[in-house]
């Protein structure tokens, strides 16, 4: 059973047909019981309840009014009879490639309370970066008869939008690109240029502008992580500043193997760069562990990070992050969803902001 929320769209039938069954079965709330108590019409109630109040113009308060007595009563709806009468299961899938990072938890939980006020379940599946698992994630999502698929950091992104033409379900990327569905991602190269300059006007600021600048952290077949450094070598060069290849570091996203990768690369160079540019989250937790072991003091290695998260800020008040607008990314996901016409294979980027600079 589906029960109402505030402020949240469902997808009923028309209102002539329609009954909403009160939790207790106690009683039987139909349209037009809803609209007396709405003070409005029974068709204005229907648009709100099937999803399509906002091209008939219908205001959001009266829209949050009509969801909110619907869910004050106590009604709910059976959502295995919506689907068999209107072909359509209510469902939007999403597949992660992690949790345990605050901008994939962050989108999973904006998707969510997103789809929550349309009126729309939720199935989220963690896939570990791992394309097999994207793949039966979504397949048991198109068994569940999702109404739409979006694939987050996805490997093989292009593989599951094939699926899921195949089921004549349309699906969307977020994070990473595809080639045969819309994407929404986050504005890579120009977020990295700008978190480059100003991790070199601090290295100029601390009278250091010729110490090194490491790049490190993600993977070379990542879209983000080419983008990423494409604008960090750009940032370099409108400076007059040479990228060697010993300048990028590119050794997974693993905090494990981002502290090896840095560990080798001290002791090739005979020790740490002037500043960081840390791509990720993940590989951060790697590089200052490291620091810390080896009691070098934080405050003297200018940090920038693409990624954000309000722990590592606090515990490191003089750290730059690139905070990805996760906001304005499932804002643009559902618009993309609302208006499939326009959507194609477009690609949408949302500019991050810079933190701490």
């Amino acid at each position: 059973m589906f029960f109402f929320s505030p402020g949240g769209n469902a997808t009923f039938a028309s209102y002539p047909e329609e009954v909403l069954v009160s939790d207790d079965n106690s009683k039987r709330l139909t349209i037009y019981d809803l609209a007396q108590l709405a003070q409005s019409s029974p068709s204005t109630v229907s648009a709100v309840l099937n999803g399509t109040w906002q091209q008939r113009r219908i205001s959001h308060k009266l829209a949050d009014r009509i969801l909110a007595l619907a869910h004050a009563e106590g009604y709910s709806i059976n959502m295995q009879a919506r689907a068999l009468r209107r072909e359509r299961s209510g469902i939007v899938g999403m597949i992660v490639p992690m949790y345990d990072n605050r901008y994939f938890s962050s989108i999973a939980q904006a998707f969510e309370a997103e789809a929550r006020r349309r009126g729309l379940f939720t199935i989220v599946s963690c896939t570990n970066r791992d394309p097999e698992q994207e793949r039966e994630a979504a397949r048991m999502m198109l068994a569940y008869r999702v109404e739409h698929l979006v694939c987050t950091g996805a490997t093989a992104p292009d593989a599951i939008a094939e699926m899921c033409a195949a089921a004549g379900v349309p699906c969307l990327n977020l994070d990473l690109p595809g080639t045969r569905a819309p994407s929404v991602i986050s504005a890579n190269r120009e977020g990295a240029l700008r978190l480059t300059l100003a991790i070199l006007d601090r290295l100029a600021a601390a009278g250091k502008p010729e110490q090194p600048v490491l790049f490190i952290g993600g993977r070379g077949e990542d879209h983000n992580t080419r983008e990423r450094v494409m604008g960090f070598r750009q940032a370099r060069r409108s400076r007059g500043l040479d990228t060697s290849d010993t300048d990028v570091l590119i050794c997974g996203y693993e905090a494990d193997r981002a502290q090896v990768a840095f560990q080798d690369y001290v002791e090739r160079l005979g020790g740490p760069p002037g500043a960081l540019f840390i791509n990720s989250t993940i590989s951060l937790e790697g590089i200052v562990r490291w620091l810390r072991l080896r009691g070098y003091d934080l405050d003297a290695i200018v940090l920038g990070c693409f990624d954000w998260d309000p722990l590592a800020a606090a515990f490191h008040p003089r750290l730059m992050m690139a905070r990805q607008d996760v906001p304005a990314m499932i804002e643009r996901v559902f618009e993309l969803i609302d208006e499939p016409a326009k959507a194609r294979n477009r690609r949408v980027e949302v500019l991050p902001t810079l933190i701490g600079v």
